[in-house]
């Protein structure tokens, strides 16, 4: 956790670990509550997509409580998601986590995502021709609100050895069925790097590392362009790309534009923002 923070765990953090009941998240359960004893909370989300979804957060809740672990169930409100289920499940369930961590004191809130989730998120992104920032994949840390950092620290472990890990602390796993349902795009990259073992997952998962040490040192970069080579006026943002690599270019365009409108834009709207200007 210190690693993917970047610093150490202080005495008196506290600590949520987002628990779906998959081998994943239960070994992650068993590593915190080890490193951390009396200092952690299991968190499981019932989106209400599946039937099944109730009983198997009662699954989990019970093991935990048999274990001694604090244990608490999250449960979306509000219809079915018609289009883009996954994005906009992961997006309501770490509001769900993110809002209760929050309300008591947790600090940190972890997920599970591994290596072979990194080799994934790489492939989908190649896929979608992103740029820098989005080929560094999965990052180890962010803010996901104001008190609470979410943090990955097992982003180089692969998932065997968490499902041997889980199977070891005699976890019963749940089984999501959505997890292999090929019509979501990563489901189907995971069926492909399970069919080609050309493909190795830990060193995708290496060159995704080391592509955000890259975005790290152009983000450094960027900041020192911005407070050299931009200055407001009128309400205006006055930016002198002169000289400047096309890269460095976009990351202060898109600064520029998230500066003025109050929200981010999209990698490929400031490439073609950049090109316009550019001609």
């Amino acid at each position: 956790i210190a690693a993917a923070l970047g610093r150490p765990v202080v005495a008196d953090e506290r600590i949520a670990v987002a628990t779906s009941g998959g081998p994943d998240s239960l070994a992650l359960l068993s590593l915190a509550d080890a490193a951390f004893p009396g200092r952690v909370t299991a968190l499981t989300v019932d989106h209400r997509l599946r039937s099944e979804a109730a009983a198997e957060a009662a699954s989990v809740a019970a093991q935990c409580a048999a274990r001694g672990l604090p244990h608490v169930t999250l449960v979306r409100e509000g219809g079915d998601f018609t289009s883009n289920i996954q994005a906009r499940a992961r997006a309501a369930r770490y509001a769900l986590m993110g809002d209760w961590c929050a309300a008591h004191g947790h600090g940190l809130l972890l997920t599970a995502h591994h290596a072979d989730d990194q080799a994934e998120t790489l492939l989908m992104r190649l896929n979608r021709a992103s740029g820098s920032y989005g080929l560094a994949a999965i990052r180890p840390a962010r803010r996901l609100q104001p008190g609470v950092m979410l943090v990955r620290p097992l982003l180089a472990v692969r998932k065997a050895d968490l499902a041997a890990l889980a199977a070891a602390d005699a976890w019963q796993q749940v089984d999501d069925p959505t997890n292999r349902d090929l019509r979501h795009d990563r489901t189907a990259i995971r069926a492909l790097l399970a069919a080609t073992p050309a493909l190795d997952a830990a060193a995708l998962a290496a060159s995704a590392a080391h592509l955000a040490a890259d975005a790290e040192a152009l983000a450094w970069a960027a900041d020192l362009a911005w407070a050299g080579r931009v200055r407001e006026a009128d309400g205006r943002l006055l930016v002198d790309a002169g000289g400047l690599p096309a890269a460095l270019v976009q990351r202060l365009l898109a600064s520029a534009v998230e500066t003025l409108a109050g929200r981010p834009a999209r990698g490929s709207e400031i490439a073609r923002l950049a090109a316009r200007l550019g001609a």
